[in-house]
């Protein structure tokens, strides 16, 4: 496997692992490109706040995929019976964070074993799905998976979902950069702000 490939190794708090990268020293370096993920796992507000500090990240958009193209609101993917699960779609440098380290990242953020839940929101909007932009990145989804799945880094083997995307669907204003807007909220603090410092903690060396 390249040096750029997920490294899975069991510690005491069981992580997928991915690997620190030295300044870039040169200066004269090609513009960044650009790649898209699209991932559901839970709460898209949780993703959003993890994702918005991870370094490569260039953007983070929060909504709705797996339902069709809508248009659909956040009330009624609440209900459970649109088929849209919450989702962010992340933007970011392939040559900084490689799709598979993004996913590396997705697999030790959110519980990928617990069928249409995380924690005390339930329901399939809540789902643990990846939305492949493409056949490489549906392979390497799979791949990902299956090492995680491997590891055991689980009690449990994962049930993510994975299959391509079908439309996204941007989330209503209110609900873009809702931590950094909503801190003070009890959501924000009893259930992101432990995420964040459990992330923090993890991925010391990949932060913004």
């Amino acid at each position: 496997m390249s040096a750029r490939s997920v490294v899975v190794a069991a510690c005491a708090a069981t992580l997928v692992l991915i690997p620190s990268r030295s300044p870039a020293v040169n200066e004269t370096a090609p513009a960044p490109r650009s790649e898209t993920a699209t991932l559901a796992g839970g709460c898209f507000w949780c993703l959003e706040a993890v994702f918005q500090e991870l370094a490569g990240v260039s953007r983070v958009v929060s909504g709705y995929a797996g339902g069709g193209p809508g248009p659909v609101t956040y009330k009624e993917v609440c209900t459970g019976t649109t088929g849209h699960a919450e989702v962010v779609q992340v933007t970011f440098d392939p040559a900084v964070l490689s799709y598979a380290e993004l996913l590396a990242v997705f697999f030790t953020i959110h519980d990928p074993t617990t069928p249409d839940r995380q924690g005390a929101d339930v329901g399939p909007q809540y789902r643990s799905a990846i939305f492949a932009h493409d056949e490489a990145q549906l392979r390497t989804a799979e791949r990902v998976k299956g090492e995680v799945a491997a590891a055991g880094l689980y009690p449990r083997p994962p049930v993510t979902r994975i299959g391509m995307l079908d439309a996204f669907i941007p989330a209503e204003t209110g609900h873009q950069d809702y931590y950094a807007n909503n801190k003070s909220q009890p959501y924000c603090r009893l259930v992101i702000d432990p995420k964040l410092e459990k992330f923090r903690e993890r991925y010391r060396d990949r932060l913004r």
